[in-house]
């Protein structure tokens, strides 16, 4: 059958295309010839610029036409030379050689590629991509996501919410906080992500320069390839390798990516559960059915599709943090294949963060019913009866709270009432104790 979106074996090639077709500019085949043409004519540069051959303003401009220009045909045409060579970076050479002819700079023909090996373009191709897709897309979407967040913590700042520990009630909290909670998290988690680099190997068939040392053994290789890397490509070379790059530092940045997909699971799970409670409604759209039997549901199902879709990137980046960082001696091609599938987790994940976004817009606070919950629930005041009893230095406070309240299911404000009014206590304290309820023992938290 012909490729169209009701017969992609994927998914995220299919159902969800809209929601991803952007991340092709990073991760499809085209993207990373694309990026392999950019690095191979930045390298040309670069070698002229540091006065290794001449190259006229004209050609340059050339040639950086076909690099800021590079389209789908010039793809397939890369793709064409492909299918003799067998060898997808040497039909990157090819074709660029080619374009030099064009430019009339046919002399400076084996100046492109030069004393390179296929991973010095593959080793810092595809670190330029990642980078632009986690600089352009994938960072803004979960910054996006965290203040969203915010704003939604920033709403229900005051709203008192029976907090459940072990899933039984617990010490009040308020809504607001709890969504700080994973605020906080992702907070966490992004700073760690952008501390980690971007790391390139740039240094010829086993990490060496050998052809770039017996060609010009005065040239101080290891800088000029610093420079390349660095200065041009913005990446950071690393500078002891094989013939590819350790993968250590994608490895990190997978690792944390699954980290904050497992906050945002977490934030997904929690937020279900508060709809299974009724906490929250969900505001319905005209037209929309939630099941085909039932016509009453409204089913939480954009958490339960950004859940699943977190998930399935976990289990990709496990599998590729765990994989990339090891290779047999100075090179095996297992990185190779494995590499072309790091766009796949990412694809999940925006589908995820859009479910979740959705979600989280579709919320209707029912305060109704949190109140109604916190009062049903008096005995969870009585923590904050026996500490004030501790202050007191009252006898066992902890031991008489227990007593009356432990596997207790009828305590209401009137049972609290009536064991304080039995205290031992001066008429002030009773005061105080009777003061406290469900509704405002919730404790202090940190201004935002």
């Amino acid at each position: 059958m012909e490729l169209i979106n009701l017969t992609a074996i994927s998914p995220i090639d299919g159902r969800y295309r809209k929601q991803v077709s952007h991340l092709d500019e990073y991760f499809s085949e085209y993207a990373l010839i694309k990026y392999r043409v950019l690095v191979e004519i930045e390298y040309f540069f670069f070698l002229a610029d540091k006065k290794f051959f001449k190259l006229t303003p004209k050609a340059r401009l050339q040639l950086k036409k076909v690099m800021d220009d590079f389209s789908i045909d010039d793809a397939q045409q890369i793709k064409q030379i492909e299918a003799i060579t067998n060898h997808d970076v040497k039909a990157v050479e090819y074709f660029l050689k080619e374009q030099l002819d064009k430019a009339g700079i046919p002399q400076l023909k084996e100046w492109i590629h030069f004393g390179l090996t296929s991973q010095d373009i593959n080793n810092t191709a595809i670190p330029l991509s990642w980078k632009h897709a986690m600089e352009h897309e994938y960072l803004p979407a979960v910054i996006n996501l965290q203040n969203h967040l915010y704003q939604l913590a920033a709403q229900w700042k005051n709203i008192p919410l029976l907090a459940r520990t072990h899933g039984q009630p617990a010490s009040p909290t308020r809504l607001g906080k709890e969504i700080m909670v994973f605020v906080e998290r992702l907070h966490n988690q992004i700073e760690l992500f952008s501390s980690v680099p971007y790391a390139a190997k740039f240094g010829g068939a086993t990490g060496n320069f050998n052809a770039h040392h017996v060609a010009f053994p005065k040239k101080n290789w290891v800088l000029l390839g610093n420079a390349f890397v660095e200065e041009v490509l913005g990446l950071q070379r690393m500078q002891f390798t094989t013939q590819i790059e350790h993968y250590d530092s994608l490895a990190a940045h997978f690792d944390t990516i699954k980290r904050i997909n497992n906050i945002l699971i977490d934030l997904s799970r929690d937020i279900w559960t508060y709809i299974s409670m009724d906490y929250f409604k969900q505001k319905t759209k005209k037209g929309e059915v939630g099941s085909s039997a039932m016509p009453h549901k409204v089913n939480p199902i954009d958490f339960e599709n950004a859940e699943g879709n977190f998930g399935m990137a976990n289990a990709l980046l496990e599998h590729l943090s765990a994989k990339l960082p090891h290779s047999r001696l100075q090179r095996d091609l297992t990185d190779s294949t494995v590499l072309r599938n790091i766009g796949v987790p990412v694809a999940h994940i925006a589908i995820a963060i859009k479910s979740l976004e959705k979600g989280l817009d579709k919320l209707v606070l029912n305060e109704a019913k949190l109140k109604v919950d916190l009062e049903n629930n008096w005995a969870v005041v009585a923590e904050a009866i026996q500490t004030i009893l501790r202050r007191e230095n009252y006898p066992n406070p902890y031991e008489a709270l227990k007593d009356l309240t432990r596997g207790n299911h009828t305590i209401d404000k009137k049972t609290i009432h009536d064991f304080i009014g039995t205290l031992k206590v001066n008429a002030a304290i009773k005061k105080e104790l009777k003061a406290i309820t469900p509704l405002n023992y919730v404790g202090v938290n940190p201004e935002y």
